[in-house]
């Protein structure tokens, strides 16, 4: 058994990453950091995990008693927490912030986009998991990028409320999300950063700007990215590009029919459809922010470190009706 250990275990890509590891058959949660609410069940938190555990959180990690730990902390809380402690060299360490993410300050961490990066993600000690936006619109494009095919890029992507953690604000309480869309962050969003830096490893010589603007919707979760661009493929070209390049990924597929959130929440699934309009591609994409975009992600990278079929433990039914 893997034996795992999570810390910043309160919000909600712990509470997913629980969620997950109590069903994985080769791994098993040893302990769970939360200083806020150590000495109490972790049901009294995540309260959807009633009658499934009895795990309390911890106030301090053990970094003898594991073989990776989850970092779920909020951004920059990683770098802090990983200067301040003395972690084995046997750990294995997955970052769910934005700390490592970018090249300029990775370190020794490897972006974890198994369809990116499967082969360099399987040999690391050190991941760095990718943005839940990021993820859905680098799935997106990918196949462009690797057949040198990328056109300025324009991108509207939408997402559920959960994609803004756990503390209240402002722009996540019921009365104002609630009926509610708005557009945030426009053209200057944090993951354009990645999304740039993995385009760039594909087709080195991309200099054409990538126009992100992100909505908040009036759900809780998921992600649909509507992307498109200038290309000289017809769309029958284009589908086999993309069916040839996701032939051996475990969770993106593309779809010949439209397609719609539900097929994918709750589930590590990035489902795209494809349309040519024009002389335009139009992409599709859809992922669950908390699963493909987080918390399962994260444990489809320990199943690679750790030798596993990467599907292990995330055969998860999408929340269909």
């Amino acid at each position: 058994m893997i034996k795992t250990g999570i810390v910043g275990g309160a919000g909600y890509t712990a509470g997913e990453m629980v969620r997950i590891l109590l069903g994985h058959p080769q791994a098993e949660i040893t302990w769970i950091v939360s200083s806020s609410h150590a000495g109490q069940p972790v049901y009294n938190v995540h309260t959807d995990l009633t009658g499934d555990t009895n795990l309390t959180f911890s106030e301090k990690p053990d970094f003898e008693t594991v073989d990776v730990i989850f970092l779920c902390m909020g951004h920059g809380k990683s770098v802090s927490f990983i200067n301040e402690n003395q972690i084995p060299e046997k750990v294995k360490i997955i970052d769910l912030s934005q700390d490592f993410r970018h090249k300029a300050k990775a370190r020794d961490f490897v972006y974890g986009l198994p369809e990116l990066n499967r082969p360099a993600i399987v040999k690391a000690n050190k991941i760095a998991n990718p943005g839940c936006f990021a993820t859905a619109i680098q799935l997106a494009v990918l196949p462009l990028a690797a057949s040198q095919l990328l056109s300025e890029i324009h991108i509207h992507a939408i997402t559920g409320s959960t994609g803004a953690g756990q503390a209240p604000s402002g722009t996540t309480h019921f009365s104002w999300r609630n009926s509610n869309i708005s557009i945030y962050k426009a053209f200057e969003h944090q993951h354009l950063i990645e999304i740039g830096e993995s385009l760039v490893q594909l087709m080195p010589d991309f200099d054409q700007p990538v126009n992100f603007v992100p909505l908040r919707g009036d759900f809780a979760r998921g992600i649909l990215a509507s992307v498109y661009l200038d290309c000289s493929l017809s769309l029958d070209e284009a589908n086999q590009l993309y069916d040839d390049y996701y032939a051996k990924a475990a969770y993106t597929s593309r779809s010949d029919e439209p397609i719609n959130l539900k097929q994918v929440v709750n589930t590590n699934k990035c489902l795209l459809h494809l349309e040519k309009h024009n002389g335009k591609l139009h992409i599709t994409s859809i992922i669950d922010n908390l699963t493909k975009g987080a918390s399962g992600q994260a444990v489809q990278n320990m199943n690679l470190i750790f030798g596993l079929n990467e599907k292990t433990g995330l055969y998860l039914k999408p929340s269909a009706f």
